[in-house]
């Protein structure tokens, strides 16, 4: 079974498309690739329902469209038989965990995977960020920090490009990184929830999968299930190199992926 669980539902211009039509061209891709199941995962701050969870200026100006429509659209694919889920990108702010639930408990998530973009206030992903604010090692540090909340959060079934604090820039030693993966591995274990093996990194200043192969083979070690993911934001990036994630994750040690409905998730033989 190949799933690819992260995309953006846009036109092939990169404008958001809520329709069903606009899956449509996914779907075609994904077939086309030998993908057997898509999942949509908009990003959270796109949504004017919930505008009172960000104070982040670049979330806040995007805020202005309505969730109702892009739920609808996914639902009603998945009436017509299309092979498709209804999940969201949610980013893990910290402070606001009782309300990011509340605002998303109304509609019907098959899952919803947690990321985390901003750290104290310092973009993870852009330039200059957080590893130019505070040096690779206290980056990383508070990078994992929070992704280990958001894993215990409760809130979330799968965790996003779960090293992003690679995205670019220095690293820090190998002694500290390899602290930091054993560490994460294991709040991650006890939270009991997914980690998500992504090809979006091939197509990013770092030029890799993520998550690095140590840490990935921790959570593997654990126990820990697999999401499959490209980041698709047009219809033509669909499993895009997700050939590679499947391989990435064969070589450590997986056998199986994760497929949900409802947010109840079952294992499948990978491939």
């Amino acid at each position: 079974m190949i799933v690819d669980y992260h995309m953006h539902l846009r036109d092939r211009g990169g404008r958001l498309d809520f329709t069903v039509e606009g899956i449509e061209r996914f779907v075609e891709t994904a077939v086309a690739r030998g993908i057997d199941e898509i999942g949509f995962s908009e990003h959270v701050y796109y949504f004017e329902q919930t505008r009172a969870l960000w104070d982040e200026p670049c979330m806040l100006e995007r805020c202005g469209y309505d969730i109702e429509p892009y739920v609808e659209a996914v639902l009603e694919a998945k009436t017509r038989g299309l092979p498709v889920k209804l999940g969201l990108e949610v980013d893990y702010a910290g402070d606001n965990e009782r309300e990011t639930a509340d605002e998303l408990a109304p509609y019907p998530w098959d899952y919803l995977l947690g990321s985390v973009h901003f750290v104290d206030g310092f973009p993870v992903d852009q330039e200059p960020g957080l590893v130019e604010k505070l040096g690779p090692h206290e980056a990383w540090r508070r990078y994992f920090v929070w992704l280990r909340n958001a894993a215990r959060s409760g809130l979330f079934d799968s965790l996003a490009h779960p090293d992003l604090a690679k995205h670019h820039g220095p690293r820090p030693d190998v002694e500290s990184v390899q602290w930091l993966h054993e560490e994460t591995a294991d709040a991650i274990e006890a939270a009991g929830v997914c980690i998500e093996v992504s090809a979006a990194g091939l197509h990013k200043p770092v030029g890799e999968l993520y998550p690095d192969a140590p840490l990935l083979e921790a959570c593997r070690t654990r126990g820990v299930p697999i999401t499959l993911a490209s980041d698709a934001h047009e219809p033509d990036h669909v499993g895009r190199n997700l050939d590679r994630a499947v391989d990435y994750a064969r070589v450590a040690g997986y056998e199986t992926v994760t497929l949900f409905d409802r947010r109840e998730r079952r294992q499948e033989p990978l491939g």
